[in-house]
């Protein structure tokens, strides 16, 4: 991937992050999802889903209340951005098994850009039918009840320097064999309020894009959308990172063998959103899973537990609820049809 990126910047002179992370992401030979398994103990990451079959459940049977709420439409779609190893999505299905004419009405669609995770997820939903697809232009024209998880923070960004000359963008130059950033042009007079403190700005045009047309499908067709990542409610300067074995390094450290990321801004998440549909509040993932029910159902599981056993589920229920943990770093947001009932979980 390295070896890609340096002959692209002398062609072509430096590159934008944006451009950085979508080569090293997905590149069709090189990229990072297209050639490494990163998710797990053994991965890079692990998400929500691979630390507690919890995380899933309540969230499914979100989606199903919600889906009850709003007259359950027969047929609808279930649809997953990113589904990893298909976790999540197994858990899912697994609650709702029980909720009346859920399973008879669905229609799986999973979004998915890497091979290697589309096979996974082949083999752990395995006893369902499922489509795939690249992009939600695909997603049929149903009802549509969304989860992404995970996944608005893997979109690219553009990132942009406050200096002497005005917000320049900052780019990926090379020097020999080595990545490193320089600045680039100046940003179009008025792209930012001038009453912004922080000396860098990151924004992500495929993101807001992409929640406007999900809002579009809801509002069109009914349906919730609930997001669910790392990030704050408006700027937070520098965010872009990599993450490798678990640990973060330099995100020019290792192209194409390193996870890329960066901190969502859920108020350009909102603000694409609710000029078409209603938007939630934004939830911290630890309140959100306490009002879906997840102590109740730790205490269930726990109950024909071995001690060994038992201190890990502790750990786990911990590890997503706890504000030093994910509970307050990750956050949620819901998007419905204007005038519908928020889904259980993102109102009091």
């Amino acid at each position: 991937m390295l070896a890609i990126l340096l002959r692209q910047i002398s062609r072509f002179g430096p590159m934008s992050v944006a451009e950085y992370m979508t080569q090293c992401l997905l590149h069709p030979t090189q990229g990072y999802y297209t050639n490494t398994d990163p998710i797990g103990a053994q991965g890079d990451f692990i998400t929500a889903p691979e630390i507690s079959q919890m995380f899933g459940e309540v969230i499914g049977l979100c989606l199903a209340q919600t889906w009850l709420d709003q007259g359950a439409p027969d047929p609808f779609c279930l649809a997953e951005l990113g589904p990893g190893n298909g976790t999540l999505m197994q858990d899912i299905l697994r609650a709702t098994k029980s909720v009346p004419q859920f399973h008879h009405a669905m229609r799986i669609h999973l979004i998915e850009a890497s091979p290697t995770l589309r096979q996974r997820q082949k083999e752990c939903l395995a006893d369902f039918e499922v489509s795939w697809g690249d992009n939600i232009a695909e997603l049929p024209d149903l009802p549509l009840y969304l989860v992404a998880n995970e996944f608005f923070d893997c979109l690219p960004v553009r990132q942009f320097r406050k200096t002497d000359k005005g917000w320049q963008e900052q780019m990926i130059g090379a020097e020999g064999e080595h990545l490193h950033f320089v600045l680039g042009g100046l940003a179009p007079d008025g792209m930012f309020p001038d009453r912004l403190r922080d000396s860098m700005i990151e924004i992500s045009p495929s993101a807001t894009a992409l929640c406007a047309a999900i809002a579009d499908h809801i509002a069109a067709l009914s349906g919730a959308a609930l997001i669910i990542d790392y990030g704050t409610w408006g700027e937070m300067g520098d965010s872009f990172q990599a993450i490798k074995g678990q640990k973060k390094i330099s995100p020019l450290a290792d192209p194409g063998r390193a996870d890329l990321t960066a901190h969502v801004n859920f108020r350009t998440l909102a603000d694409a959103a609710q000029s078409k549909a209603q938007v939630s509040e934004l939830v911290p993932q630890g309140l959100l899973l306490e009002r879906l029910g997840i102590t109740q159902r730790a205490q269930s599981l726990a109950q024909n537990m071995r001690p060994q056993e038992l201190e890990a589920h502790i750990s786990a229920h911990r590890r997503l609820t706890h504000p030093e943990e994910m509970g307050q770093l990750f956050k949620a947001l819901a998007i419905t049809p204007r005038g519908s009932k928020q889904p259980a979980g993102f109102s009091e």
